[in-house]
């Protein structure tokens, strides 16, 4: 087993169809290249020629120390961590391919130095920690809700949710509140009520205009700019939507205004979802995913729409606690 560090091009062609998240994409990580403070690094693990496993990091030199994070923190991005790509469908073969490259990560990065700082939120896709936990590292549950959209129709999944929900969509339907997807202008007021409802509630929220600008402006028909109007055409909520090969991530907004806001967030997550189901362009979606699913009162909001708890894990070493629990918590609720 080797490492190679990859160019982004060599990066693109050798994702997988399946396994990944948004962040693993080639477009996010050039846009989170321009502003991350550090050096990306996109790292491919070789068996011979085959490859085998990928990881995006973010080395950052601090003093003494040496930073490896992935994902940085202050970017919104929950999840990024390791893909495995195993050639083989049988149990311990996967789990051959994952020791290993783990091990070669660590080695790679010398995240075992006393100088190294280590720490990884990983995609729900990867499904198994032990390597990091067998080689010394703390790894903690975390999780995420998410909506699996296959193989159901509309009308079934509606009636699954809560009737808390269903009131809700109904409530602003006839309130007169319309969605509509929108462009930068849209993604502008999303980010700018976020924030003051973030600061509102005591939080630094570091995420920059700029970056979520530029995000819009990169990934193109990945990102969707979902927007709440009352019936006079005033912002009252929004939803920017990133999507993967298969799955479409509630990134930031559904932020509470004084705006008929509370009934028009579910008629926002209801559109997407219907779109999710009905736009051939979605096609390839399968599942939504809602976010964060640790805080109770999150939690009891997001499971109105049938949304399951995923986990993912947070993999660090001791010494990076603080800043990769930071990590997971700076993302857009």
């Amino acid at each position: 087993m080797h490492i190679k560090t990859l160019t982004l091009s060599e990066w693109d062609d050798a994702l997988p169809t399946t396994g990944y998240g948004w962040a693993h994409r080639p477009e996010t990580l050039q846009v989170l290249d321009n502003y991350t403070r550090g050096e990306l690094r996109l790292y491919g693990g070789f068996k011979g020629e085959q490859l085998i496993g990928l990881l995006p990091a973010v080395i950052r030199n601090e003093l003494f120390a040496k930073a490896v994070i992935s994902p940085p923190p202050g970017f919104g991005i929950p999840q990024m961590g390791p893909i495995l790509m195993p050639t083989s469908p049988k149990q311990r073969k996967q789990e051959i391919v994952n020791r290993k490259f783990t091990s070669a990560i660590l080695d790679h990065v010398a995240a075992h130095d006393l100088l190294t700082l280590f720490g990884m939120s990983c995609s729900t896709k990867y499904a198994d920690p032990r390597p990091y936990l067998w080689a010394g590292f703390d790894v903690e549950t975390r999780f995420t809700y998410q909506l699996p959209l296959d193989a159901i129709t509309p009308e079934c999944l509606l009636q699954s949710f809560s009737r808390e929900a269903r009131r809700g969509i109904r409530d602003a339907e006839d309130a007169g509140v319309t969605v509509t997807i929108q462009g930068v202008d849209g993604a502008r007021d999303i980010y700018s009520a976020h924030k003051a409802r973030r600061n509102e509630q005591g939080d630094n929220y570091p995420v920059s205009w700029e970056y979520i600008r530029d995000l819009v402006a990169t990934l193109g028909d990945r990102i969707r700019v979902y927007v709440a109007e009352t019936s006079d055409g005033e912002f009252a909520s929004g939803i920017t939507v990133v999507y993967s090969n298969d799955t479409g991530y509630s990134l930031q907004g559904g932020t509470r205004t004084d705006r008929q806001s509370g009934s028009a967030n579910e008629l926002l997550h209801w559109r997407i979802i219907e779109d999710i189901l009905t736009d051939p362009a979605l096609a390839s979606i399968d599942r939504y995913d809602l976010g964060n699913a640790n805080i109770e009162s999150l939690a009891h909001y997001k499971s109105k729409y049938s949304a399951e708890p995923v986990p993912h894990y947070l993999i660090k070493s001791g010494r990076l606690m603080d800043l990769a629990q930071k990590a997971y918590e700076l993302i857009a609720y």
